[in-house]
């Protein structure tokens, strides 16, 4: 072989080499390609359905209509409007001036009627001083069984305040008088003898420290229905004059109208 064909063999050789070379990265290239691949489907897919899910929170949130003032007022718990009330003096209690009766079934000896002082103090047998004001008939009534039932057994107890209220005005026997509040007005009267012929039941006064009181009293509520406390005074007013003389008046009448005829006739 001559010189001259040695470079063309090293050219030949070189390409061959180079063309390994180049297969040979193709074949890493083609290796590595389903990895990449895979990569590359999965995030071309994945990004699609985040996507989608992003739209369809958006498209839920735009379509869900923002609550009004008035639902959200629906929605929301309201607190219970309490409306106020205003102070009225309990009608059970037990205040300075009034009974307490008091009633032990089979104990003669323990019952009785027992004054509430102007400390509020009653005095009971074998209990003694009990402060008793401000405080529920019913409040008195398990006290008084509790305290009891250390001297008894089982005692049964009954406990009823006594309002002393004075009975005055058009009445035949005015006077002060213990009234049970479960006794009518009229009952009340009638331990006064009731109204006089003169006396006016139906405006009844009551009068408390010498003042009269704006209240309506009729003879048809009982005791406890009104405001009448111990030491007031139930006023029965007479009635008015014309209505206490109608007859008067109807005889004035009369004789003026017999002499008006007589003169109208005789002329």
């Amino acid at each position: 072989m001559t010189q001259g064909h040695v470079p063309q063999r090293e050219t030949v050789r070189a390409e061959r080499a180079a063309g390994a070379h180049a297969r040979d990265l193709r074949g890493r290239a083609v290796a590595r390609a389903p990895i990449g691949w895979v990569v590359a489907v999965g995030a071309v897919m994945c990004a699609p359905a985040g996507a989608l899910l992003h739209a369809q929170a958006v498209a839920s949130t735009a379509s869900a209509p923002a609550p009004t003032p008035q639902s959200a007022q629906q929605s929301a718990p309201r607190p219970v409007a309490r409306p106020a009330l205003a102070a009225a003096p309990r009608r059970d209690v037990l205040y300075p001036g009034d009974i307490v009766r008091l009633r032990i079934w089979r104990e003669p000896d323990l019952s009785g009627d027992f004054d509430v002082s102007a400390q509020g103090v009653a005095v009971f047998p074998k209990i003694g001083a009990v402060q008793v004001t401000v405080m529920s008939t019913d409040s008195l009534q398990r006290l008084l069984i509790n305290t009891y039932s250390q001297f008894l057994r089982d005692p049964a107890i009954e406990v009823t305040p006594l309002r002393r209220i004075t009975v005055l005005g058009a009445v035949k026997n005015p006077g002060l008088y213990p009234t049970d509040p479960t006794m009518s007005v009229a009952d009340a009267l009638a331990l006064a003898g009731g109204p006089t012929p003169d006396g006016n039941q139906k405006k009844l006064q009551l009068i408390r420290a010498g003042k009269k009181q704006n209240v309506t009293i009729t003879v048809h509520q009982q005791v406890a229905e009104t405001p009448i406390r111990s030491g007031d005074e139930l006023y029965v007013p007479e009635r008015s004059w014309l209505s206490r003389n109608g007859y008067i008046v109807g005889a004035i009448i009369g004789a003026a109208t017999i002499v008006t005829t007589t003169i109208v006739t005789h002329r």
